[in-house]
């Protein structure tokens, strides 16, 4: 019998399974009074990712007789897990979110709406304003890279976009003219455009086309690279303030949720008699429209004039049609009003397999970062992430006096974090902190395209 170990450990569903095992396990763990709970999928799935891309690259650095050679560059080329199954499990989880927290959606709104606008812009424009600051210290890095971190520390596919086309713009720009350059401006732009430190202010006297080109692509994939270490630095970030905040700021999360019961209840007492919906166990076919119609809504470009075009991504999409489409509840025969417990182990499944998926992306760029190269951006996104959560907490429960369980979901929203949402779900042990991230969410997305744009307006 012979069995290839290589090949199996390198599989996708192996790298899957073995990460949402040993992740809920790991958030059974007490430490002390907190646990990570369903979040340990995201922890786990780190250090398997490392330690499974460490392992394929010297199998490909080995050469093509080593055995799982093949097995190791497919797990490569696909970025340890495919995509594919990171925007599954994000679209499955949100669909289950959306339709369990639509019920109250109309009332959420009516009462916080207007607050949850502008935490959605505070919290985008807090994190930008954090990462400018940022760059005007990146001697050692490239300001296309901390710009990128920006995104990634916010989670925000949709703002990725963005900023790549802007940098585009901003790189364009910076080719003009190189003799006009200060020297500190040449030192710079040098730096992207030959990382290795070859060319120099002495033997580069003029940019030509192909130099112009070059440098426009190095600033571009700075972009993305500057995301895929701060995505989950920002992810982390979120999960810890979500658990911790309430130990931090001592608030007691029982007595929050009996106040949100009872302003609840007396909105709903105000808004007057609903018509009753009986609800199914599941219904298959209404969850299957949910997710296709909000996949719709999700890449819908809106024109913005000279800002460029926005989106709500996947996750807005089907995020906000689980919302509408629960807050109605019954379409002829097909009804959005599912049993909560069904909807609740959905939600649990979808999310401890998203969150495996992104720990098993982004382990090898987390663990780089802290071991040296990406330091610094990861330093960034650590920052970015404290200081958007921060104003955004503070804001939300001593300006806008917002009880804890809608401020939970509000900030995440306002972070664009969708793991952070299944971390204040688990950590508040309901699922109404949904209701405060759909309706922060899209204005926070908003915000994010538009101060990604003006980042790569100002002087870096």
């Amino acid at each position: 019998m012979k069995f290839d170990f290589a090949s199996w450990i390198m599989n996708p569903f192996t790298l899957m399974f073995v990460t949402v095992f040993t992740g809920l396990i790991f958030g059974r763990i007490k430490f002390g009074r907190f646990s990570f709970g369903d979040s340990g999928s995201l922890f786990t799935g780190l250090v398997v990712g490392w330690g499974v891309y460490a392992y394929g690259n010297k199998i490909i650095t080995s050469g093509k007789a080593t055995p799982g050679f093949k097995a190791a560059q497919d797990m490569m080329k696909s970025g340890i897990v495919d995509k594919g199954y990171f925007e599954l499990f994000l679209i499955l989880f949100v669909a289950a979110v959306g339709l369990l927290a639509a019920k109250d959606m109309g009332i959420v709104l009516k009462k916080y709406g207007a607050k949850f606008v502008i935490l959605g812009f505070l919290v985008t424009f807090a994190g930008a304003a954090a990462t400018y600051g940022m760059t005007l210290f990146s001697k050692n890095s490239s300001p296309y890279e901390v710009s990128g971190v920006y995104t990634g520390a916010l989670t925000s596919s949709p703002g990725l976009a963005a900023a790549i086309e802007t940098a585009r713009g901003h790189a364009t720009g910076k080719t003009v003219d190189f003799k006009t350059m200060t020297d500190g401006e040449k030192d710079k732009f040098l730096k992207i455009l030959d990382p290795s430190g070859k060319m120099n202010k002495e033997n580069t006297k003029e940019i030509t086309p192909e130099l112009k080109a070059k440098f426009i692509s190095n600033a571009e994939a700075g972009v993305g690279v500057g995301h895929a270490i701060g995505y989950p630095f920002g992810v982390l970030i979120v999960i810890l303030a979500v658990n911790f905040f309430p130990v931090i700021f001592r608030i007691n999360v029982e007595d929050e949720k009996k106040k949100f019961t009872e302003e609840m209840s007396k909105a709903r007492a105000e808004a007057g008699p609903r018509k009753e919906i009986k609800e199914t166990s599941f219904d298959l076919i209404a969850f299957s429209l949910v997710c296709l119609l909000g996949y719709l809504i999700g890449g819908i470009k809106i024109w913005m004039g000279p800002l460029g075009d926005f989106s709500l991504g996947s996750t807005g999409g089907v995020l906000i049609a689980g919302l509408i489409f629960g807050h109605i509840g019954k379409i002829g025969f097909i009804n959005f009003r599912m049993d909560n417990k069904i909807l609740g182990v959905v939600r649990y499944i979808a999310l401890s397999f998203f969150l495996a998926v992104v720990g098993l992306k982004y382990g090898y760029k987390v663990f780089e970062a802290l071991l040296g190269s990406g330091a610094y951006l990861g330093l960034v996104s650590l920052v970015v992430g404290i200081v958007g959560m921060s104003i955004g907490y503070l804001v939300g429960r001593y300006v806008f006096k917002i009880n804890w369980v809608m401020l939970s979901g509000a900030i995440c929203g306002g972070m664009t974090a969708t793991p952070g949402l299944g971390a204040a779900i688990s950590a508040v042990g309901s699922d109404d902190p949904a209701a405060g991230y759909g309706a922060t969410y899209p204005f926070a997305l908003l915000g994010m395209v538009i101060f990604t744009i003006i980042l790569h307006k100002l002087p870096m």
